[in-house]
């Protein structure tokens, strides 16, 4: 993930920074665009908290996912708030880091929620998580996991 987010900080749910090199090594990842004021991404947070608690806390060992959110809130309270009420324990994009612009314009992000599954270099494996979410369930994540040229013994 250093072509995505090298030589950033990311942020967890209560607020620590965390290195995004140890945080998403080896891991697929979930680019989470999303805002607390947008009823749609309200409608699918929850859906992507259960599929994220699914396979990182009912799985041994847990699967190789993380999210990262990238907000479109406000304001820093507006995001926190949202990632307090609704989010799973993963990890955001500081607010105030003008990165997400870039973020929104390298993965064509034109409407939210959206959420677009990366491999290690940061290309893209499908930018239609959140349907496949929807539509498959667990299973998408097999596929892409496939997909994301990440070695390691996962079974759903």
């Amino acid at each position: 993930m250093v072509d995505v987010f090298g030589g950033r900080l990311l942020v967890s749910k209560d607020g620590r920074s965390v290195d995004p090199e140890e945080a998403l090594q080896n891991k697929v990842v979930g680019l989470y665009f999303s805002a607390g004021w947008c009823s749609p991404c309200r409608d699918f947070t929850p859906v992507l908290c259960d599929f994220y608690a699914e396979l990182l806390e009912e799985t041994e060992p847990p699967a190789p996912f993380e999210v990262v959110f990238i907000s479109s809130d406000h304001s820093a309270e507006e995001m926190a708030s949202y990632m307090h009420a609704m989010h799973g324990n993963w990890l955001a994009l500081p607010f105030h880091d003008p990165y997400k612009h870039d973020l929104k314009k390298k993965y064509n992000i034109t409407a939210i929620p959206k959420l677009v599954i990366v491999k290690q270099t940061g290309e893209v494996i499908t930018d239609k998580g959140r349907k496949q979410i929807r539509d498959k369930g667990l299973s998408c994540f097999r596929n892409w996991l496939e997909s994301a040229d990440i070695f390691q013994n996962f079974s759903s």
